[in-house]
């Protein structure tokens, strides 16, 4: 008999039905992952190495935004309706408080699917996606790796071995190149220059090195290391010490102009990286944000439909 009061005799379904949230969970992180997967192969698929074939570095940032945003709105619907849909049906409840549970249903279903994303691309098949990702940002940003690695050679190009192949190498090669018209004198009854040993010679390129690399950028060399230098020139060869001089001087200007264009590179490189690191944070933050926004869209129109 009834007095008015619901009946105690039937279980009331719990505010909450995680069955239903795991399930809008489970089918979310499933669907991002397979579309992840195939935004990893179509961009990669649309990278090229070769110049002037594939898209250009705007262009794969672009695609990997407006893909990783569709990712998210669609896998974030399928799971918010899922979890609306097959959520227990409540019975004597408030029209708004349905309202209230399904969008609560919805974001949760996105919340733990995000979370079991995130923590399954931290996992073996995670290194597969960054692997790929890390190979299409590779060649799109060969160009500023190569900036910066051109600045690292040339400012530890001092400290390396004489014979290197560093681009300071380059610079004590044609310090100490012999000029052809002096060459022809010589061969003409012209003075020969004494021979040098192989160690002499290893010895006073890493000491010309050095001396280039213990001036900053912006200072001239010394006019006693300009002497200094001048003399070994000289006398490796055979040039006046006047010409020997204007040679040092030359070079020094060209080795620290190719030193201070490549620090620029690397530095432009460093603030792109930069700016392109706040970006991506940024629009993944929208695109998450968008996510949760359409799971608990999406559970208020499924919970319609278990409720029609």
């Amino acid at each position: 008999m009834s007095d008015g009061h619901p009946d105690s005799s039937r279980p009331v379904p719990g505010a909450v039905s995680w069955g239903a949230i795991a399930a809008g969970a489970v089918a979310g992180a499933s669907l991002s992952l397979i579309l992840l997967i195939l935004g990893v192969g179509l961009g990669l698929s649309s990278v090229s190495p070769w110049s002037r074939e594939g898209i250009s570095a705007t262009g794969f940032g672009v695609s990997t935004i407006v893909w990783l945003t569709l990712t998210q709105l669609l896998s974030s619907g399928m799971g918010g309706y899922l979890a609306g849909r097959l959520r227990t049906r409540w019975v004597d409840t408030h029209t708004d408080e349905v309202y209230f549970r399904d969008t609560a249903h919805g974001f949760l279903a996105w919340a733990v699917a995000s979370l079991a994303t995130a923590a399954l691309l931290t996992s073996a098949i995670g290194s597969i996606l960054s692997g790929g990702i890390q190979a299409g940002a590779s060649v799109v940003g060969g160009v500023a790796s190569t900036a910066t690695l051109a600045a690292g050679g040339v400012a530890a190009s001092g400290r390396t071995t004489p014979g290197g192949n560093g681009p300071m190498a380059y610079f004590i090669d044609a310090l100490f190149r012999r000029d052809g018209r002096a060459a022809a004198a010589r061969s003409n009854g012209g003075a020969m220059p004494p021979a040098v040993s192989e160690q002499a010679v290893a010895n006073e390129t890493a000491q010309v090195a050095r001396i280039f690399m213990n001036v900053s950028p912006s200072e001239p060399l010394p006019q006693e290391d300009i002497r200094y230098v001048g003399q070994l020139v000289a006398q490796r060869t055979g040039m006046s010490q006047q010409d020997a001089e204007k040679r040092v001087t030359d070079i020094y200007t060209r080795a620290q102009a190719r030193l201070h264009d490549a620090e620029l590179a690397a530095k432009d490189a460093a603030d792109k990286a930069r700016k392109a690191s706040a970006y991506a944070a940024l629009w993944v933050f929208v695109s998450l944000l968008s996510g949760a926004f359409v799971a608990s869209l999406a559970a208020t129109y499924g919970g319609r439909q278990r409720d029609a």
